[in-house]
């Protein structure tokens, strides 16, 4: 084996090294504000999540923030504990209950989203705008291959 052959052979293996290695340094940084905070970054993707896309059913939520519907229930009741949101039940299927922000819920991301906004610019002023929308188009087609096979 030529060492050509090694180094396509590991191309797959170091790109998925360097990903997580970009992703746990700017996360750190994510990290780190949120915590400034009181909350965790869980309880802040719901918040984020119900803010930018409005009152979203349990279920719904764990699937966009990846998280399983056993951790999404700790989470809202958390958040229900400090009067960020709500839980509201389906008018139409008493199965479903829905996660809706409350005005302090409200007031609070719309307080700390902007800071934690320029904190990922900083962590990532390593690429030009050009790079960031590259990398996006390239890691979004990983991201759709890797589930459709999954």
């Amino acid at each position: 084996m030529n060492k050509e052959t090694v180094d396509e052979e590991s191309l797959e293996l170091k790109l998925f090294i360097v990903l997580s290695r970009a992703s746990i340094w700017i996360s750190k940084h994510s990290d780190r504000h949120i915590s400034q905070h009181g909350i965790t970054t869980t309880e802040f993707a719901v918040l984020e999540l119900l803010y930018h896309k409005g009152t979203k059913p349990l279920q719904q939520i764990g699937e966009k923030i990846l998280t399983s519907n056993a951790n999404t229930t700790y989470v809202i009741d958390k958040l229900e504990k400090k009067e960020y949101l709500i839980r509201k039940r389906c008018s139409t299927d008493r199965r479903t209950i829905y996660a809706e922000l409350t005005d302090k819920g409200r007031e609070f991301i719309e307080k700390i989203f902007p800071e934690h906004e320029k904190v990922i610019e900083q962590a990532t002023k390593g690429l030009t705008k050009e790079e960031m929308t590259q990398a996006i188009h390239l890691l979004k087609k990983a991201g759709v291959y890797a589930k459709q096979e999954f």
